[in-house]
């Protein structure tokens, strides 16, 4: 069984178990994503229209986790101008522990 949820303007693709990485959430200790875009039970798939009605993905907060860094470098020719800028996101680490799917 798996589904398709949409958080943080993104979409992800999820089964239990699974650890994610999601835009930065509440400090909440356990999740619930209900914009279910699609869920897969094995028999057929259940497509929303945007969402899939009564069905939830419940997930609880492992922590806290900094992505990647990514480096901005600016520069000017002939005018002795440069500049360097480094941003790191911050992430939510939430592991999938039930996927409820009526009907």
């Amino acid at each position: 069984m798996y589904a398709i949820i949409e958080t943080g303007g993104k979409q992800y693709r999820v089964q239990e178990g699974d650890v994610l990485d999601v835009e930065l959430l509440g400090s909440d200790q356990t999740v619930i994503f209900d914009k279910v875009l699609l869920v897969h039970d094995g028999k057929g798939p259940k497509v929303g229209l945007p969402y899939v009605p009564q069905c939830t993905v419940h997930a609880e907060m492992i922590g806290e986790t900094k992505g990647p860094k990514v480096i901005a470098y600016k520069f000017k020719p002939c005018k002795n101008s440069r500049r360097t800028v480094g941003h790191r996101q911050r992430y939510s680490r939430v592991k999938i522990t039930k996927i409820a799917a009526a009907g």
